[in-house]
């Protein structure tokens, strides 16, 4: 039997389905007001030494030159072109602070020998600069305003395009869907960096797909599955700049179908929607349209 045939009693298990999801938030909240997030050296202090090389890089085999040297903490990122690098170090805390400056200087130096000296083509160091925490709160910051802007637009949207009790239920749903996704970075202690808040604000917008569950079914499952098999796939070949990023999707994909289903749809059905909310507006004076 195909599954647009088949008729599936979502809503039977909705009051289950969101006593669930409620202890999911409560833990979620918890964790992050007692653990927080593990912050990235995106979002904290340390030294940023950008590279340019004259053919394209390979970024796993900078970080095991890195890591062969004693900078086993150190993250490396792409920008703007394939042979551009960013590396992020942690800051070095037997360095005073007014001098954490000129070490970035000597330390983005150093790295840039290092890389030349493994690799076949040449590497120019851009710049190296040291990145307080400051600008790391700038960012989580921003990142947080972001997301509520994402929030509020697509809100007013399904406003104006459908009715208000919609958009209602897929805020709430995008809502369950990033404090969970956050609940088990902090819970996990998987590391929180720009890839990730990235990720974050691709998952806004999965859970708006599903109204009339039974017949979505189909594209929902299929939709879900080759976006899952796209990233386990830049999970464990992409490399370590792109785990955050993977994992972080995987998670607001999974969640987002769940609550495609569960949670959109019931927000809409507590918030009484009848027949005549789904109907479309019929214009003044159609019905004079037909006649000849």
């Amino acid at each position: 039997m195909l599954l647009t045939e088949k008729q599936i009693d979502f809503m039977g298990v909705r009051k289950i389905a969101g006593i669930g999801s409620i202890v999911l938030i409560i833990i979620s909240i918890l964790s992050l007001a007692f653990n927080s997030l593990e912050f990235g050296l995106d979002f904290t202090s340390g030294t940023s030494v950008r590279l340019s090389y004259s053919e394209a890089v390979v970024v796993q085999d900078v970080n095991q030159t890195l890591r062969d040297n004693g900078y086993e903490d150190a993250v490396v990122v792409t920008f703007g072109s394939d042979r551009d690098i960013r590396v992020l170090l942690p800051v070095d805390e037997t360095v005073a602070v007014g001098e954490q400056a000129a070490q970035a200087v000597i330390v983005g130096e150093f790295i840039a020998e290092l890389l030349q000296s493994a690799s076949g083509s040449e590497v120019s160091l851009l710049g190296s600069d040291y990145v307080s925490a400051k600008v790391g709160g700038e960012l989580v910051e921003s990142g947080g305003i972001g997301m509520l802007v994402a929030l509020a637009i697509i809100m007013v949207y399904i406003a104006m395009r459908f009715q208000f009790k919609f958009s209602v239920g897929a805020v709430v749903a995008l809502a369950h869907d990033l404090i969970i996704t956050l609940g088990i970075f902090s819970l996990f202690r998987i590391e929180f960096n720009l890839n990730t808040l990235a990720a974050l604000l691709a998952i806004i917008g999965y859970s708006l797909n599903d109204i009339s569950l039974n017949q979505t079914l189909s594209r929902t499952l299929i939709t879900s599955l080759t976006t899952l098999l796209v990233l386990f796939s830049i999970l464990f070949i992409g490399g370590e700049s792109t785990q955050g990023f993977a994992v972080a999707l995987i998670i607001g994909v999974v969640i987002g179908t769940y609550s495609s289903i569960y949670i959109a749809s019931n927000i809409i059905l507590y918030m009484n929607v009848t027949r005549e909310d789904l109907m479309l507006p019929v214009k003044e004076g159609a019905e004079l349209d037909d006649i000849p």
